[in-house]
């Protein structure tokens, strides 16, 4: 019954419903903000352990790059395609392991001295112009011969309106291997065919954007209709490892391409890890004009692009607002090369849910087992852990989103710490509400302090029982108003209360003018039988000058008489619903009230019995008398050496 009172008070319910809350608000809220959410902290999450992993590939890289210095030398865009034929013979000149043209030449060329001539004949009909423009400079002649001297991958893009055809490459499966949904579209716009024959290799460069319009993932896969084609940096790789084709197994599916075999993700994306690695660059006008350093270019996977506005060629990355598409691929086949293939586990969401829930049960733990000073570190240090945790799995190439934990584990955590704190002040109250008119400041505070030493439900434990009693009392109640008694009655019970506070005691009830108090009660109360003992002196003598002035002297309120005993007793709540009271019952609580009534039998004023006396020892109590008490037989009663 204790545990399910712990799982259902209100601290664990508000941490419950506030994590469950922003766990189920994460999951339901849209998509795409969602999305975008998760990856920008698997961005974050890939840059920072960026660090850990090492590129053992040695894949050597370098982009021709056509930036703005390079048009103002060469010539405004588009260049004349017998320029761009020099600009890649120059590059195969330098003998690179493959070179990849990450720009879209499409169409038949229309601006080079022969297609104008060509165009000319068409036009005027003059046969002599067609004979012309076969001793002219042809533009895709040009290309198409620099194009076959080397291992070259041209580009093209997918278009749900383009009618080019794409080349083919073989793509051999097994173990049943299958990709899941590839990015699709019906068509496709390329290079002629006379350019399209002449190169080695074929792939798309097309880029897809996310929600946030960021370019994050680089196409291994693509899809034309029903037919499979690869993306342009992994067709690169294949002409650089001069594989004939690529080889789908396994489940989940790997790429082998070559001698290399690497995890495949489903989708046929591969997800960019951010990073700031260089990759070596030349400016196209240096190859064209003979002035450039070639070195850097032998052996190397050479990707043609630009970085000038007028190609159109830039990309919102994680890299930089404007990355160079060529710099995009040239990432993708480092990537490949190192094997680094980020992508979600399957059933990722289920473990990041799990994940929530475990953090949440944590925070709510170190919230209600931990002071605040040490649940904060705590809490932060478990948050730490699921962010490490989430960072560890991305550098082994794993993404789960640490963001659903976290973020469930702090509202879980606040929403406990705050309904517990509202719990602790509403249990302070109560507990400042029920002890303070029967206990000394100090110990409500040390109660205050430290509730749980405190056992209201009950426990058996020693105490030390004082009763008071004021003598002819019920005659005093027959000869004065009402008014005057309430009056009396009020100081007395106000020095009284305030005596047996300050030697440690509780005042248990009052009844009519009786005081009934306990020591040792709530709290443990180190030699407790001799500070009644000092308490029912103490209360003796006021009483004595309180009865001797003002109204009470008037009235001839009688002295006070009391009784003390210590022994066993059963202390805690009693009562039933909202009428609870903390009390003592046990023989030593009767006694003391048969030792006060004693007094009047006795003729003394403080009766103590034979148990506190010995406590007390013979420095503080005197014998008085042996008497025959019902059921218990003789015992001796004692009194202190200073009572009347």
């Amino acid at each position: 019954m204790a545990e399910r009172q712990l799982r259902l008070s209100p601290p664990v319910l508000a941490g419950v419903l506030a994590g469950l809350g922003v766990l189920l608000l994460s999951l339901g809220a849209p998509l795409a903000w969602r999305e975008t959410l998760r990856e920008r902290v698997f961005d974050a999450m890939l840059r920072s352990v960026a660090g850990w992993r090492v590129d053992a590939s040695g894949t050597k890289l370098a982009i021709v790059d056509i930036d703005t210095a390079s048009l103002e030398a060469i010539g405004p865009w588009p260049w004349r395609r017998e320029v761009v034929a020099r600009l890649i013979t120059a590059i195969n000149g330098a003998k690179p392991a493959a070179i990849a043209v990450d720009i879209l030449l499409a169409g038949e060329d229309t601006r080079s001295p022969a297609a104008l001539a060509r165009q000319l004949a068409v036009e005027t009909g003059r046969t002599d112009l067609g004979e012309l423009a076969q001793t002219l400079t042809d533009g895709d002649k040009a290309l198409a011969e620099a194009l076959g001297a080397g291992p070259v991958t041209l580009g093209w893009v997918l278009d749900p309106r383009g009618r080019d055809e794409v080349a083919e490459v073989p793509i051999l499966t097994r173990d049943s291997a299958a990709l899941g949904p590839l990015w699709r579209e019906n068509g496709a716009t390329g290079p002629p065919p006379a350019l399209a024959s002449a190169a080695a290799g074929a792939g798309t460069l097309s880029l897809p954007g996310d929600e946030d319009g960021m370019v994050r993932r680089v196409p291994l896969f693509v899809a034309v209709g029903d037919e499979v084609r690869p993306g342009l940096a992994l067709e690169t790789l294949r002409l650089a490892a001069g594989a004939s084709g690529y080889l789908l197994s396994g489940d989940p599916v790997r790429l082998g391409v070559g001698a290399m075999t690497r995890p495949l993700p489903s989708d046929g994306m591969l997800r960019l890890v951010p990073g700031t690695t260089p990759v070596a660059t030349l400016r196209a006008s240096d190859l064209l004009r003979g002035s450039a350093e070639l070195s850097g270019l032998a052996g190397a996977i050479v990707f043609v692009g630009g970085s000038a506005s007028e190609l159109g060629a830039s990309r919102a990355s994680a890299r930089d607002p404007l990355t160079p598409s060529s710099l995009l691929q040239a990432d993708a086949v480092r990537q490949i090369a190192a094997g680094v293939v980020p992508q979600r586990p399957a059933r990722a969401n289920v473990w990041e849910l799990a994940a929530a829930l475990l953090v949440v049960m944590a925070a709510m733990g170190l919230a209600r087992r931990l002071r605040p000073a040490l649940a904060l570190p705590a809490v932060a240090m478990l948050l730490l852990a699921v962010v490490l945790g989430a960072a560890g799995l991305a550098a082994v190439d794993l993404l789960l989103d640490p963001l659903p934990p976290a973020a469930s584990g702090v509202a879980a955590f606040l929403a406990t710490s705050l309904a517990g704190f509202s719990e602790t002040r509403l249990r302070e109250a109560r507990l400042r509400r029920r002890f303070e008119q029967h206990l000394a400041p100090g110990v409500v505070e040390r109660i205050i302090a430290n509730p749980t030493s405190l056992k209201l439900s009950g426990e058996r434990r020693e105490i030390t029982a004082l009763f008071t009693d004021i003598e002819g009392f019920t005659q005093t109640t027959r000869d004065i108003g009402p008014e005057q008694l309430v009056s009396v009655l009020d100081g007395y019970f106000d020095g009284v209360t305030r005596i047996v506070g300050e030697h440690g005691g509780m005042v248990d009830k009052l009844v009519g003018d009786a005081v009934h108090a306990f020591f040792n009660a709530p709290l443990d109360l180190a030699d407790h039988p001799r500070r009644a003992v000092a308490c029912a002196v103490a209360i003796l003598a006021w009483t004595e000058g309180y009865r001797a002035q003002g109204l009470a002297a008037t009235i001839r309120l009688g002295r006070t008489r009391q009784g003390i005993e210590t022994g066993i007793a059963i202390v805690g709540d009693v009562g039933v619903g909202a009428k609870l009271d903390y009390t003592a019952h046990g023989d030593a609580v009767n006694m003391a009230a048969r030792l006060e009534a004693l007094n009047k039998e006795l003729g003394s004023s403080i009766c103590i019995g034979p148990a506190a006396a010995q406590r007390c020892g013979p420095s503080l109590v005197r014998p008085l008398r042996h008497v025959e008490l019902r059921g218990l037989g003789e015992v001796e009663v004692f009194t202190p050496f200073s009572s009347a």
